[in-house]
């Protein structure tokens, strides 16, 4: 029997791990609470269990095969045991020159005394057996008795009479010994069992040293994991040996750099963002300083003044009364423009009631108006009424900021404004012909806000500062809701 096979098919199964989920997953392999019991172990214990499992159901088909295979090679060895047996007693009897029966009995048991996978008894015409009966004479590595039950073949017997000269002597009874044959199998299949055995410990011991050293860096990934959860942008990994480890590790280390310039960007806005509110602040206080507080004085005077003359001793002169009415309507004149700048600069009052393009128009013409020695011009043909809230006052902010930024820092005679919608988005462009920014100016708060707007919306935003003048463009995508209700352009 050819034992090869077997260990050739116990060595051959394939040990690649299974990504299986819980739904692919049968029953019985199931925890009670839907999981795994392995849920809790290791990924390299999880991987040792697998090559384990699949050893023993490798060692499981390979018994079955060793017991077929025996069983069969038993069968067959007894058989041609007996065929050769039953020929050497038939050539012996034939060959025997011999006259006297006893003698040729006695020669032919001893003869056939010890024979292997084959026992044979001579017995005389009275049936009684000629010597002694033959003790088995079992192999130092003797079968188990399981072991045996599963390859032993049916126990034959054959009898062959002994004829001399017409004459019966006596029988020959043949009885086949597969035991002597199923302990050299017992001894083959042991050795075969403990190599086996030896070879998938080592295996074992060398896998599980391996997988220690292959996930090692997932370990790692797993720290620099918990110092991101904390926070810790700076963590880094070492690329592994593995190319694919190698990659993940690469990964790692790009996402926790463009984590760290994130929360840099939003130091620097939350900064920019403080510094922001402060000069708005800054700014209102100065104006409501500047402007409201002489107003407010001048209206206190008139009313002062009135109280006067009305508590005088003589008539009050109706020419000074109406002269004090024209001075307070000329102060309240001034508050209410000044609140009113005030206001539209800190929101735009007319955004969501007035079409987005005729609030453009008239962001340009209050410009115009207080910036007479430069030319502002807006085409806006191609907006829908509105986009909601949010864009509508990106649009406009973005507008107002490079319109701003044309007039101080520019020096720029004309100041070019365009927006409309293409393609489900909106898209603006303000140009103007004056300087530009030099390249070494820093992004500024206005420019900062502005970017920080569009993109917040899911749009781009670029600044073209190589000159003559500045070019600002802008691109958002319109909201789905948005998209539907406004479908139709703005007159």
């Amino acid at each position: 029997m050819d034992f090869g096979d077997a260990a050739a098919m116990r060595h051959g199964v394939d040990t690649g791990p299974k990504h299986l989920t819980l739904d692919d997953a049968p029953a019985p392999f199931k925890h009670r609470t839907g999981r795994w019991p392995w849920a809790g172990w290791s990924t390299r214990a999880r991987l040792v269990a697998v090559v384990l499992l699949i050893d023993a159901l490798a060692a499981l088909i390979s018994c079955g095969v060793i017991v077929l295979n025996a069983r069969t090679a038993v069968r067959v060895e007894t058989r041609a045991s007996l065929a050769t047996v039953e020929s050497l007693v038939a050539d012996t009897i034939r060959l025997s020159d011999t006259s006297n029966p006893d003698t040729l009995l006695q020669t032919l048991d001893l003869r056939f005394k010890v024979l292997r996978h084959v026992r044979v008894a001579v017995r005389d015409a009275d049936g009684d057996q000629i010597g002694q009966p033959a003790l088995p004479h079992r192999s130092e590595r003797e079968a188990p008795r399981w072991f045996a039950d599963l390859i032993m073949p049916p126990i034959e017997r054959h009898t062959l009479p002994i004829a001399v000269n017409g004459q019966q002597l006596g029988t020959a009874q043949i009885t086949t010994q597969p035991l002597d044959e199923i302990d050299e199998i017992w001894g083959y299949a042991r050795a075969l069992s403990l190599t086996t055995l030896a070879i998938n410990a080592a295996m074992l011991i060398a896998l599980y040293i391996a997988l220690g050293r292959i996930l090692a860096p997932l370990r790692r990934l797993g720290v620099g994991l918990t110092q991101l959860e904390h926070h810790d942008y700076t963590a880094r990994l070492e690329p592994p040996g593995a190319r694919e480890l190698a990659v993940i590790a690469d990964r790692f280390n790009k996402v926790a750099a463009a984590l760290g310039e994130v929360r840099a960007a939003n130091g620097r806005l939350n900064r920019q963002l403080l510094t922001a509110q402060d000069d708005e602040r800054r700014r209102t206080a100065l104006e409501l300083h500047d402007e409201f507080g002489p107003c407010l004085f001048a209206l206190e005077a008139n009313a002062a003044s009135i109280a006067r003359i009305a508590s005088g001793p003589a008539e009050p002169s109706r020419e000074k009364l109406a002269a004090r009415a024209d001075e307070i309507s000329t102060i309240v004149g001034q508050v209410q423009t000044v609140n009113r700048e005030l206001l539209n600069r800190l929101r735009p009052h007319g955004l969501g009631q007035a079409p987005l393009a005729t609030c453009l128009d008239l962001l340009l013409r209050g410009f115009a108006q207080r910036h007479p020695a430069i030319a502002f011009v807006g085409r806006f043909d191609g907006l829908a009424r509105g986009y909601g809230d949010l864009v509508d006052l990106t649009v406009f902010r973005c507008v107002q900021e490079s319109a701003t930024n044309a007039v101080r820092h520019g020096g720029a005679t004309r100041v070019e404004a365009e927006a409309g919608e293409v393609d489900g988005r909106v898209q603006a462009t303000i140009r103007d012909n004056g300087t530009g920014i030099p390249a070494e100016h820093g992004t500024g708060l206005g420019l900062s806000g502005m970017r920080e707007r569009v993109e917040a919306l899911g749009g781009s935003f670029a600044l073209d500062k190589g000159g003559p003048g500045a070019i600002v463009r802008i691109t958002i995508p319109v909201p789905p809701e948005q998209g539907d209700e406004n479908n139709a352009p703005s007159a």
